[in-house]
Parts: C-alpha cells; structure tokens; sequence
C-alpha cells in the first residue's frame, strides 16, 4: 500500500504553539493512544499506531480501548499494552454497584502510573479528552475541534482539514510537539491465535476445508440494514455457481431479529452457517481473514476485512462514504442514493429508504467480479494441435 500523496495542509491553535515544546531529540520513553470505540473506529487507528512505531521503535506504545474490543487491537506486534476501559462498569447503571468507587480508582491508576510521555487523543470527546487529561502527561495531542468540549483535555490542539476519519487521525501526528512524523498507511489487523479455535468450534465445522464468504448482514443503525430477502437473493446466486462454497452469517446476538427472513433460510439451507451470536470479537476477525469474500453493510466487517486485505463488497446507504467508508476501498463500496442526498442513516425510514435502491444484481454483480467463477468439466476444451 503506498500513501497517494501528502496529508492536507494542517494548522494549529496558538496556545498550543507558545505552551508546549517540541520533544527533544530523544524518543518518548511511553506513548498512549486513546481510541476507545467503536469497534470499526477502532479497527482503522492502526496506521496511528504503525506510524508512532515506525518513527519510534524503541517507544512503548500502550493504546486506550473499550474493554469489549481489546481483541481487535492486542495482538498487534508494535503495540506494548491494551489498557481496558471498563464502560459498562463506569456508566451510569454501574454506579449503583458497591464496586463502581474501587473500579474508577483502579481505572485512573492505569491511566496515571505508567506517567506516559506523550498522549494522542484520536476519538475527539469529551470522555476521551478527560481521559487524556487524567493521565497527567505533559504533552497530550488532540483535535482543536473535538466535538463535546473534548479539546480541553488537550494542551495541543490540531486544527486538521483532513475529510476521511482515518487521515483526521493521521493529522495529529504533524503539530508542534512532535513536529512531522511520517504517516505509515498500515492498517492491517492481527488475530489473536487462541481465536482461531473459531474453526474448531460445531458451528463452523461446515466450513472446514472449504472456502466461504462471509456475510455481515446486521448493523447497530436500523437505517443501515439492506432488506434480509435479497441477502437471500445472493446467497442463493453464490451458492449456485460455486458448488464447493460456503456463506457464514455474522453479527451480535441481540441483532437476530433484524434478518429473520435470512435466518429461516440459512436454518433449511445445510450450506450456510449462522454464526450471528457464536463468535467472540477475536473469532470474527479469524472468520475474515480466512474468508474469500466479505458482504456486509456500513459495519465493523468492512473494516476488518480492509485489515486483512480481503476481497469485499460494502453497502452504504446514506452515509458519507468519503469521512467513514472503508480507507481507501472506495471502490468496493455500492452506494445508489445521490451524492447530494440529504437522508440520514439515523431516521430509520430515510436510511432504508437508500439501502432500498441497491437491487441485488448490483451486488451480484460485484460479487462476481471478485469471486472467480469455476469452469464446468464439459466446458474444458482441449488445444489443437
């Protein structure tokens, strides 16, 4: 992967500028990153992570993230440590819990106690940049327009034009503490190997030895679900044309009942897999770096799948595929409502609305641009002589 050309032009506050030094010539001894969610924002922070490595191998960088998405990020190798942020137990349910007090200091001792060198804010809220500002380190790097007051728990403050939510976070790594730092476009993922036993589970067995697609089909936004009938439309294509084939249905299991049509489907239908509730997060991304081929909507699978490098083809409704597609996959993305929509994937009927004007041939089509179809016996004709 080669970076297409410089980031755009970034500018910095002048508070920043006149309060914090720039880093000597030796190397910040601790690095955190503070990326905490969601799972598919987390998935694509990695090249900020390969970047900091590269410029500073001999760093440890330790990274911020939300206790249910560690297995997305630890098995990185330039990564020192995971730090969990307990969110359930730190929210508003938990402070009822006589552990909520206990859990807070132990959360603030694992921010604080490393006495991080430097800290890079790459969420923009106002959780994050408190978080930032509880680490106590003297240098913490953020958005000057983080969203929700979050540029407070900054005293650099990056002012980014950068549009995509990748290069925004890349734009962090040029200001006035750090100076430039050349920006490693690497956003590969790394499976966690105990979470290959994926393949070992009875779920999965039917694909064993055999290839597969995998088909994300939910969404945590209704606006953003394709009709669950036309997945059946082309898992009914795929599996008629690729005999050995097999398709792997994932998702969360309090999202079964966005797609019972699929599910009753794939239930009579020995060659697929529903796997929505079976895997850990590790286990889904086992799933799709063994896949051939990645269908699913504006979701955390795309995103995986660009970590791995899978073939893929993304649904996007009414969504801005240029700030949150997948980076730089734009050309895997269908998207059929106009480029000056003014719909929202937030009003639920607007959302639908545009997933509705992909048909399924759109997406038959793409599919078989990616997937090569095989040549029947009797089709195989030999050279003359």
């Amino acid at each position: 992967m080669t970076h297409p050309g410089p980031l755009p032009a970034i500018r910095e506050g002048p508070r920043a500028s006149r309060t914090v030094k720039v880093l000597s010539v030796n190397p910040p001894g601790r690095i955190l990153l503070i990326r905490p969610s969601a799972l598919g924002d987390v998935c694509r922070t990695t090249p900020v992570l390969a970047s900091l490595a590269r410029h500073w191998p001999d760093s440890q960088i330790d990274w911020l993230v939300q206790d249910t998405f560690i297995d997305a990020i630890r098995a990185h190798p330039a990564l020192n440590r995971a730090i969990a942020f307990p969110r359930r137990a730190l929210g508003l349910r938990g402070m009822r819990s006589r552990h909520y007090i206990p859990c807070l200091r132990g959360f603030i001792r694992s921010l604080r106690e490393p006495h991080y060198d430097l800290v890079f804010d790459c969420q923009g809220l106002s959780r994050s940049g408190l978080f930032a500002r509880l680490t106590g380190s003297p240098k913490r790097i953020g958005h000057r327009d983080a969203s929700e007051l979050g540029w407070l728990g900054c005293n650099v403050r990056v002012r980014s034009e950068a549009q995509h939510t990748v290069d925004r976070m890349l734009s962090l790594l040029n200001n006035s503490a750090t100076g430039e730092i050349p920006v490693v476009p690497d956003v590969r993922l790394y499976t966690p190997t105990e979470s290959r036993d994926v393949f070992d589970s009875p779920v999965f067995a039917p694909i064993t030895g055999a290839p597969y697609v995998v088909v994300g089909p939910t969404t945590r936004w209704p606006g953003k679900l394709w009709p669950d009938a036309r997945y059946i439309d082309v898992s009914r294509w795929i599996l008629d044309h690729f005999p050995d084939m097999r398709i792997v249905l994932v998702g969360a299991d309090h999202e079964t009942s966005q797609v019972p049509e699929l599910l009753a489907f794939a239930a009579n239908e020995t060659r697929v897999v529903n796997g929505l509730g079976e895997t850990s997060i590790g286990q889904l991304m086992a799933l799709i770096e063994g896949s051939s081929l990645v269908i699913a909507g504006d979701s955390a699978a795309i995103h995986m799948a660009v970590g791995f490098e899978r073939p893929m083809v993304a649904l996007y409704g009414p969504t801005r595929v240029d700030r949150v597609g997948p980076w730089r996959r734009e050309s895997d993305v269908i998207q059929a409502c106009p480029s000056d929509h003014n719909l929202s994937h937030k009003n639920e009927a607007e959302g639908r609305e545009a997933m509705e004007l992909i048909t399924p041939r759109m997406v038959i089509e793409a599919v078989e641009q990616r997937l090569v179809l095989p040549i029947a016996d009797d089709a195989i004709v030999s050279p003359s002589a």
